[in-house]
């Protein structure tokens, strides 16, 4: 690529730092346009980025020439109509997770950047953590034998503030509970080293905290090749957060991976040691103490596949995988009932709006 690829990012909250920091620092991309409905926001985040320039409304950004991909870290249910917008004016899309709340969207999501020819990312930062990576190596090496048994814990503290931050947060309508939120991440890192889930059950409750949807629940989770997982998740963890971990175990090898989200290695035992499990064990055990490091090493990733034109690590299909697998986590909350994939969602409220908004 002999320009830099200018990104313009729509939604200049918390998650925002990082996408900025990151863009600042990776060779052939740079934050061009930045944009938040509320102005101040945009404006604040222009130190990080003191070469880009505030947009005053949407049409300013996807009609800047500069911009070349839109990073989009708005409220969950904002994402489908953004991304479609982005779509028609010929920019690559980033969209933070979740892809988006309701399955028609994400379908339509990946139909606009088909039509348009144009690349769709979805942000699942979490694959590019080091002892994941080695751990997906082993798995494509066959080291695992065959996986029979997984298991994620998203263990975390989120105190009433934290909902009452934002008037989103916590809402059917534009975030979903802990499952489509805090461990999603997780589900996705299930998926990818487990494959097609087959069925669901699941129970959820809200604990601590005044939100519309659940900030605890339990999940069983059953593949097509017969291994099953389970994911435990909740921002309920007192005084503060504990882990966000996964666990994988083959018929020929064991792997934990811990930290506060999959970052460290706990546990790697195979039956058959390898010359390289020493330099797994020092090299690959943790990320590098480097701020936004697998978001670094995310938009590397976005970046050479819009150079090569190859497919994303993680696409549009890809993102509707596991929120397909979120919307019958909470079919399963909702109906008390095994939910057998492919379904189609009838009691989700997932991305649902209240009736006085439908009107």
């Amino acid at each position: 690529m002999s320009e830099e690829l200018g990104f313009a990012l729509i939604g200049c909250g918390k998650i925002s730092n990082k996408h900025l920091h990151v863009l600042d620092q990776l060779a052939g991309a740079r934050a061009a346009v930045l944009y938040d409905r509320d102005p101040q926001r945009a404006h604040a985040q222009q130190k990080k980025a003191p070469e880009a320039r505030v947009a005053r409304d949407l049409d300013a950004v996807l009609g800047d020439p500069q911009v070349g991909a839109v990073t989009i870290c708005t409220p969950s249910g904002a994402h489908a109509e953004l991304a479609m917008a982005a779509a028609r004016a010929g920019k690559h899309v980033i969209v933070e997770k979740p892809l988006a709340l309701t399955l028609e969207d994400a379908d339509r999501m990946i139909d606009a950047c088909d039509a348009a020819g144009v690349k769709l990312f979805v942000v699942k930062q979490n694959r590019y953590n080091r002892p994941v990576v080695a751990a997906r190596r082993a798995l494509e090496a066959g080291r695992f034998g065959r996986l029979f048994l997984g298991g994620a814990r998203v263990l975390w503290h989120r105190d009433q503030g934290y909902y009452d931050a934002e008037p989103w947060r916590g809402t059917w309508a534009q975030d979903g509970g802990v499952c489509a939120n805090q461990a999603a991440h997780h589900i996705d890192l299930l998926l990818w080293f487990m494959g097609d889930v087959v069925s669901v059950f699941a129970t959820g409750s809200t604990v601590l905290h005044d939100i519309e949807t659940e900030d605890t629940a339990t999940v069983l989770l059953r593949f097509r090749h017969g291994a099953t997982a389970t994911l435990q998740a909740t921002t309920c963890t007192q005084p503060r957060d504990l882990e966000g971990s996964l666990a994988l175990f083959g018929t020929r090898g064991s792997v934990e991976i811990g930290g506060f989200a999959a970052t460290e290695l706990r546990t790697w035992m195979f039956a058959e040691e390898s010359a390289a499990d020493e330099a797994v064990r020092a090299d690959w055990c943790a990320n590098p103490r480097q701020f936004a490091y697998n978001h670094q090493q995310f938009y590397e990733d976005v970046l050479q596949t819009v150079i090569s034109d190859r497919r994303a690590l993680i696409d549009g299909i890809e993102g509707r995988r596991s929120l397909e697998v979120i919307h019958a986590i909470y079919e399963s909350m909702e109906t008390g009932r095994e939910v057998a994939l492919r379904f189609e969602s009838r009691q989700s409220r997932l991305g649902s709006r209240p009736a006085e908004e439908k009107a």
